[in-house]
């Protein structure tokens, strides 16, 4: 098959920009922190480019785009990239070489891991946390992939996903609160202890980061340089400034527009947007993005003042929850009309894809947090996962790394 060179052009510059969105997730973590904590909350995301990027070279691309077993699991086939080359694959993107392909989803794979650190930032170990993450990449990320968008079950049953509200947000999202559940809260947090972001400015450079690169996550997605990627690019940045300025306006009924309620109310409508982003109408965006904000500022709420679950910063209320909203809305608004390859939802006379959307929901949300379960369990037993009471009250960045993000290195 024919190489389309505008085509490869375009997805190897967007697995770029994905790949950028790591260093984003980084700062936009890493602001939200105390000082003592901003330095290993940054180490914490940066890592996951190199551990995750290994594994996803050695299976993980394998386990998730080989031959499928059974609707679960890839092959072995592609282990070590076998069989990975510079022309186009059968089966995936057909019009660009099978290696822009594997590239550009190991950076989905980089970012999901990252994302999960959110919730247990200020108290997990560092040697903990790799482990954890490395078990977590092969047992949820990679099988949820194959079942969406590697053959499997999912997909076959006709469910949709255009760029990971599942894969993505949902696992991570579900996943950081099963963890967060088994850490346990931050010292002082039941007390009231105030843990007032350590650096805002850093919170604002990190979501535009995000926003930049989230164009080559969502229109990336098309594996073309056509029409439909231009449709991606323009739902995800209508939903992005919907879920902006609806955060500000919330936050200005309750009190004033803060800086961090935007960035995080772009990051929401954004996040939520994903799965439908190449299936939907660009001007849905606009209520997609509304409702992300509405959901994300409320599901805050609700974890902090009506749970006792320290979920640090919010990873399963604005991704969890917005990439949930995100692929029912699917079954809504999804139009042949924009995506050939997609289905109609309900508003377009096919009201069987809301269910087929829910059943995909339903069982990444069990599968993801039941195995976040058992694997946060298992490394709590063998070898701990939190930092002892001294350590989390002098701060990771000295007990975990030895170095100051603020003052230069320990002498």
């Amino acid at each position: 098959m024919p190489i389309n060179s505008a085509d490869t052009a375009w997805v190897l510059v967007s697995a770029a920009m994905v790949m950028l969105m790591t260093p984003g997730v980084a700062f936009f973590y890493g602001g939200m922190v105390r000082r003592k904590n901003f330095l290993s909350t940054l180490m914490m995301c940066f890592v996951t480019l190199g551990l995750i990027g290994l594994l996803w070279v050695a299976y993980g691309y394998s386990l998730s785009f080989g031959p499928d077993k059974g609707g679960i699991i890839g092959g072995l086939n592609f282990v070590g990239l076998l069989g990975v080359g510079q022309t186009p694959s059968s089966v995936y993107a057909t019009t660009i070489p099978q290696l822009a392909f594997a590239a550009f989803q190991m950076m989905f794979a980089v970012i999901t891991v990252a994302l999960i650190t959110g919730a247990v930032v200020e108290r997990i170990k560092f040697s903990s946390l790799l482990v954890f993450s490395a078990l977590w990449f092969t047992l949820v990320y990679c099988p949820v992939t194959h079942w969406v968008w590697g053959g499997g079950w999912l997909q076959k049953m006709g469910f949709l996903d255009f760029a990971g509200g599942t894969v993505v947000h949902i696992t991570a999202g579900v996943s950081a609160l099963a963890l967060a559940i088994i850490l346990g809260p931050r010292k002082g947090y039941y007390e009231g202890e105030r843990m007032d972001p350590s650096n805002i400015p850093m919170v604002l450079l990190g979501a535009g980061i995000l926003w930049f690169g989230w164009f080559g996550f969502n229109a990336g997605s098309a594996l073309t340089s056509g029409g439909l990627a231009s449709s991606a690019f323009m739902t995800t940045y209508i939903a992005g400034a919907a879920g902006a300025v609806t955060w500000m306006i919330l936050g200005w009924c309750y009190q004033r527009p803060s800086v961090l309620g935007v960035a995080t109310g772009a990051v929401a409508g954004l996040a939520t947007i994903t799965p439908a982003a190449g299936f939907v109408q660009p001007v849905i965006g606009i209520p997609i993005g509304i409702a992300a904000s509405l959901i994300g500022f409320y599901m805050m709420a609700f974890r902090a003042k009506k749970t006792r679950i320290d979920e640090s910063l919010d990873v399963w209320a604005v991704h969890g929850m917005g990439g949930t909203f995100g692929t029912l809305a699917i079954g809504f608004f999804a139009s042949l009309a924009v995506n050939p390859a997609g289905r109609n939802g309900l508003f377009y006379g096919h009201a069987g894809q809301v269910l087929i959307q829910l059943t995909g929901i339903a069982a990444v949300w069990a599968f993801a947090f039941g195995m976040t379960w058992v694997i946060g369990k298992l490394v709590d037993l063998t070898m701990g996962l939190r930092v002892s009471p001294t350590e989390e009250r002098i701060g990771l960045d000295i007990s975990q790394h030895g170095e100051r993000a603020y003052g230069g290195p320990l002498r």
